[in-house]
């Protein structure tokens, strides 16, 4: 269950170096925040951010950028990376929605989608991150080659998401439906937090990469 009410989190997260205030200011221009051209890569829903912080770590030739919309999760995130010092890694607190305020057109280079929320009732499959409306969104912030990269161990959300990928005009790269014993999609996956709790409870982990036609 994610944590909600850690208090003291938005002025913790108001205060530390690595979490983008007012980050529409730099809409256009991230390779200054980071003072680089390097590729930049999202990871929306970023949760604690073990899985950000390891890809950081082990590319620094790339630009990071974790999106959360709940103050308290952020705020284990931004903890996790005080004693790494890592200059590749910068955090947002914001809704997915809004995210074209943020990135201009051809910004992006490539999209973390990990354990989203499902959403499971009808009338909300709009907010679902890889819903037609989301991969629209997607499209007007990333590079002609850019790729979505989405894991979730919810099966109703998977066979929603395949479904999507044409309809919003996208190609299908690669899918497996048991990420963990697909060797190829396997080699070099980096775990998250939610992944290892799934995997210790017996629930197989889908993924798909697609990318714009």
């Amino acid at each position: 269950m994610r944590l909600r009410n850690v208090p003291g989190s938005r002025e913790m997260i108001a205060e530390h170096p690595l979490a983008v205030k007012n980050p529409e200011e730099h809409k256009g221009c991230w390779s200054e925040v980071f003072g680089n051209e390097n590729p930049i890569f999202l990871e929306i829903g970023m949760g604690k951010g073990q899985f950000l912080t390891t890809l950081a770590l082990e590319n620094p030739n790339i630009n990071y950028i974790g999106i959360e919309k709940y103050s308290s999760v952020l705020v284990r995130a931004l903890e996790k990376c005080e004693e790494l010092e890592l200059p590749n890694i910068r955090f947002i607190r914001m809704e997915a929605e809004y995210i074209e305020n943020v990135f201009d057109n051809d910004e992006v280079d490539h999209i973390y989608l990990n354990f989203s929320d499902p959403w499971p009732k009808d009338r909300h499959a709009k907010r679902r991150l890889t819903s037609e409306r989301f991969l629209h969104r997607y499209e007007n912030i990333m590079k002609r080659d850019g790729v979505v990269e989405f894991k979730t161990d919810n099966d109703d959300l998977f066979a929603f998401s395949l479904e999507q990928v044409p309809i919003a005009e996208w190609t299908l790269i690669a899918q497996t439906f048991d990420l963990h014993n697909d060797d190829k999609l396997a080699e070099g996956n980096v775990m998250t937090e939610y992944e290892k709790k799934f995997l210790k409870l017996g629930h197989p982990i889908h993924k798909m990469i697609i990318k714009k036609d």
